[in-house]
């Protein structure tokens, strides 16, 4: 009687659950537009936490390393309570550097070529202008069918003066309307700056609660589980991390040796940004290979060409042979899923999207990988004790 009442009682929280379930789709469903709008209220709510959990995400690596080799652990009780506060300023001073240093060195240099671009073309207009009302076609070869081609010149390059100040107003224009957005994202992240310090500061007593809080109050089963994916994620993330920084190095290093030695302008700085881009695995390279291009485009067109081959090669020698060895042995994850996981993670959330989809499926990766060796092994003890149990019938 007690087993049909556990079954009774297990069966009306079934039903009832796959009801509500159904019920809350259907609404959903029906209600689409509010739905979305209430996630993106929730999303604006609570995008400081997110982005400090981010940026604790990627600092933890840093501070670890940090932590292990610059400040080891200390008897002496003052050494150990400065210990943690200075690894999170050297984490954070070391990653900011490294984006504002490369930034200072790209973005003026970048400006510089764009001026350098615009005013070849306009002196490039203004020699065909002077050259179309002097020429003698008589003298120049092909001259009778050079005259007759049709070509205002001058209107062309009044065309492109116009389209170039209609560009500089649009941008002024976009600047200005993004001024608001440009600083409620600046607030958003001051504050999730001091979030990611309170939670790399606490990870371990934090850690350790939200474990309690899972177990206490979640089926142990469940619990469990829960903490397996959570610690499974987390050494993932950590692989990642660890593995895309000494790519990423190994590779901007690399390309500044190719450059200085094959004499390419902007060796450095170009292998500066190559290294800090290839932290997004796969998509980064190929952005530093096309602002990298476009730089040596206005100093030297045949070095540009040079440059393109030399770092297509270095991406072919990467993905063949460092990145599998660097990266893909730590997390194990085939081409394709960091393929999928890019694309996919680029077009939800952007850059972070790209680098947080790769370890996100790397643990998607593992712990798929590990249900299924699970499952297989049952299978073949069932069949086991199935071929046991008619071996047993056909003797008796």
């Amino acid at each position: 009687m007690f087993e049909d009442i556990e079954t009774h009682k297990k069966l009306s929280k079934w039903i009832i659950g796959t009801f509500t379930a159904c019920i809350l789709i259907y609404l959903g469903i029906r209600h689409i537009s509010h739905v979305a709008d209430a996630v993106m209220w929730l999303k604006d709510l609570l995008n400081p936490l997110l982005i400090g959990l981010i940026l604790a995400l990627f600092l933890n690596v840093p501070l670890g390393v940090i932590e292990r080799h610059l400040f080891p652990k200390h008897p002496t009780s003052r050494k150990t309570k400065m210990r943690r506060p200075l690894a999170i300023l050297l984490s954070f001073i070391l990653v900011i550097g490294v984006f504002v240093g490369v930034a200072f060195l790209v973005i003026p240099e970048l400006i510089d070529a764009v001026s350098i671009v615009i005013s070849s073309l306009t002196n490039g207009l203004d020699q065909l202008v002077a050259f179309e009302s002097t020429a003698d076609y008589s003298k120049i070869p092909f001259g009778e069918q050079l005259s007759q081609i049709d070509i205002d010149f001058l209107e062309l390059k009044d065309n492109l003066n116009e389209w170039l100040n209609q560009l500089g107003t649009t941008i002024m224009d976009t600047a200005a309307s993004a001024f608001g957005s440009v600083v409620a994202t600046a607030v958003d992240f001051a504050i999730g700056l001091v979030f990611s310090i309170y939670i790399l500061a606490n990870k371990e007593k934090l850690k350790s609660q939200i474990t309690r809080i899972v177990r206490v109050w979640i089926p142990a089963c469940f619990a469990e589980r829960g903490i397996h994916v959570a610690a499974v994620c987390e050494k993932n993330f950590k692989l990642f991390v660890a593995g895309q920084t000494t790519e990423a190095i190994i590779l901007g290093s690399l390309c500044a040796i190719g450059m200085l030695i094959l004499r390419i302008p902007y060796a450095p700085m170009i292998g500066a940004l190559v290294g800090v881009t290839a932290l997004i695995p796969y998509v980064g390279a190929w952005i530093a290979t096309l602002v990298g291009a476009f730089l040596i485009l206005t100093v030297n067109p045949f070095k540009a060409l040079v440059f393109i081959i030399f770092l297509l090669t270095l991406q072919q020698i990467e993905g063949n042979a460092i990145y599998p060895k660097v990266v893909g042995a730590k997390i194990n994850l085939p081409a394709m899923w960091v393929l999928a996981a890019i694309t996919i993670g680029g077009n939800l959330a952007g850059p972070i999207g790209m680098l947080l989809g790769v370890p996100a499926a790397a643990a998607t990766y593992a712990l798929l990988k590990e249900a299924t060796d699970k499952r297989e092994t049952h299978l073949k003890t069932q069949e086991k004790e199935q071929m046991g149990n008619s071996h047993k019938q056909n003797i008796s």
